[in-house]
């Protein structure tokens, strides 16, 4: 009997389990296709309350500072007792606020609401990136771009099925995905055995690699420096993608007076073009090295981002997809290059870098919100068109991996 279970954890340290990576990142896309509802239906509920542009934004605010608030404290608490069956509770408090704010009666229901799904998310993302590692066979880059993609896509298909099914129905239509929250906490279900099998044997192998001292080079200073350098990269990319995400849609209609629901699909297309730039990240990292990746990743997407304020309608939609496909192949690189900065740690860097990532978002939403209200949308995204050039500071990490281009 010890020889088998001997056997197994060998199988799962050195090997990819992609079974468990499709399923997470499965879980991954329904998850964050449930969150994108939020946005997504953002023009309904502002005609629905009279909201302005502040209020939207301190929606986004609340939902993701509830997230990004909880998010380190669980994985910091998850790297000791790791514990399979949150995934499957984080997943549940999301389908509730789901269905609350489904049949929301007023503005502080619809924030209780968002609060409900932050709640869960703050639990499912740690965890959920602990089985993407766990299962990865030594192919973090590769493992956390599956996971993320399967992010990204949700996202990217939300808007899609709200302009379907919401817009045109209305707001008590948004209950419908709560059958999608249901499959997601099946397959959590599954992966969560798996989980529950494998852990122990993996959090003794990874105690027992760490024990000599990774990374002893680098001094802990120049470590936290680096993780504030990390950290303000993210504040770049998501500040952007928070003007993206929460007001494009504004954007198209206010500039080129498309409809609402052309403007969701629109959307879609450049979520669309998210999901495809996050599965080339993990691996390019792997092979390249993740600083080179984080580097065009970033910087890389400031020239689109500075003409798209200044061209026509097809000529936005084009950049948004080349911007889409060079800005999101960073957070797996970013996640990734964390991780080997602080090894054995892995609850608590993806719960911080997603932590601050869903912060950076919902305060990103708030202050550009404010800023709409006070100038304009065209405004807002000639402002944040800046924002990618902060990425010539990631010149400044340390080269902590080989040259890998082969």
């Amino acid at each position: 009997m010890k020889a088998t279970t001997s056997t197994t954890a060998t199988l799962t340290a050195n090997q990819t389990v992609y079974p468990i990576l499709f399923a997470i990142s499965l879980s991954h896309l329904l998850n964050d296709l449930i969150q994108s509802v939020i946005p997504a239906v953002y023009p309904l509920l502002k005609t629905n309350y009279a909201l302005n542009f502040t209020q939207i934004g301190i929606i986004t605010l609340v939902f993701q500072l509830t997230a990004s608030i909880l998010q380190p404290f669980v994985g910091s608490y998850t790297d000791k007792k790791p514990n399979p069956k949150s995934l499957v509770i984080g997943m549940t408090f999301s389908m509730i606020g789901l269905l609350f704010i489904a049949f929301a009666s007023n503005f502080y229901y619809i924030l209780a609401s968002v609060c409900l799904i932050g709640m869960g998310s703050s639990v499912f993302h740690p965890e959920a990136s602990r089985v993407a590692h766990l299962a990865s066979g030594g192919k973090k880059g590769l493992a956390q771009s599956i996971f993320q993609v399967g992010g990204n896509a949700g996202s990217a298909a939300g808007p899609l099925l709200a302009a379907l099914i919401v817009i045109p129905f209305g707001q008590k239509y948004i209950g419908w995905f709560g059958i999608l929250a249901l499959l997601a906490i099946a397959v959590l279900s599954f992966v969560g055995k798996w989980y529950q099998q494998n852990i122990q044997p993996k959090v003794e192998k990874q105690s027992a690699s760490i024990a000599p001292g990774a990374n002893r080079a680098i001094s802990k200073k120049r470590v936290i420096i680096s993780i504030i350098i990390l950290l303000v990269l993210i504040f770049s990319k998501y500040f952007y993608m928070a003007s993206m995400t929460s007001y494009f849609t504004f954007y198209l209609i206010d500039k080129f007076h498309v409809t609402v629901q052309h403007s969701q699909i629109y959307l879609f297309i450049f979520l669309a073009s998210v999901a495809a730039g996050t599965i080339l990240g993990g691996p390019l990292g792997d092979r390249y090295g993740r600083k080179l990746i984080i580097w065009i990743s970033i910087l890389g997407a400031a020239p689109f981002t500075l003409l798209l304020p200044h061209v026509g309608l097809t000529a936005t939609v084009i950049l948004s997809v080349l911007i889409g496909l060079i800005i999101s192949s960073a957070f797996s690189a970013i996640l990734v290059y964390a991780t080997e900065l602080i090894p054995g740690k892995v609850g608590m860097v993806a719960g911080l870098f997603f932590g601050f990532a869903f912060g950076m978002g919902g305060i990103g939403s708030a202050v550009l919100g404010s800023l709409a209200d006070k100038t304009s949308i065209e405004y807002v995204f000639s402002i944040c068109a800046y924002l990618p050039l902060i990425g010539i500071i990631t010149g400044f990490l340390p080269n902590i991996e080989g040259r890998k281009f082969k």
